[in-house]
């Protein structure tokens, strides 16, 4: 299988009555990244009691994240939303390649080569 896609899966813990700010931080990096060219997906995911949150992002190729990882939504919205959220899982999809791996490497990604499969 080929492809250049990767894909980005962070999980996050809501502190105890921190949601709404958590929320409003969320809808800024929606808004920082929707303009993002080479951005393909870029969802939340929230449990029913509001106090886990997954992250799952879809980039064309390495360097659309990289972009990303430069850009407003990391550089300026993940340190507020890290004063509201604690990380509990990070995973790379896809070879991240050395400049981002080294750029997220304080999140401790785990990292899943693609290997099999269809990606449209």
């Amino acid at each position: 299988m080929s492809s250049n896609r990767i894909r980005l899966m962070v999980g996050l813990d809501i502190h105890d009555g921190k949601f709404l700010e958590f929320q409003k931080i969320v809808e800024q990096m929606i808004t920082a990244t929707d303009t993002e060219p080479g951005t393909l997906g870029y969802i939340f995911f929230l449990s029913a009691d509001q106090k886990h949150c997954r992250l799952m992002e879809t980039y064309k190729d390495v360097p659309a994240i990289t972009a990303h990882f430069k850009g407003t939504a990391v550089q300026q919205f993940v340190p507020q939303l890290l004063k509201v959220a604690s990380p509990s899982v990070v995973e790379f999809y896809g070879d991240p390649g050395p400049e981002l791996t080294a750029m997220a490497a304080q999140l401790k990604p785990a990292v899943f080569r693609t290997w099999q499969g269809i990606d449209r």
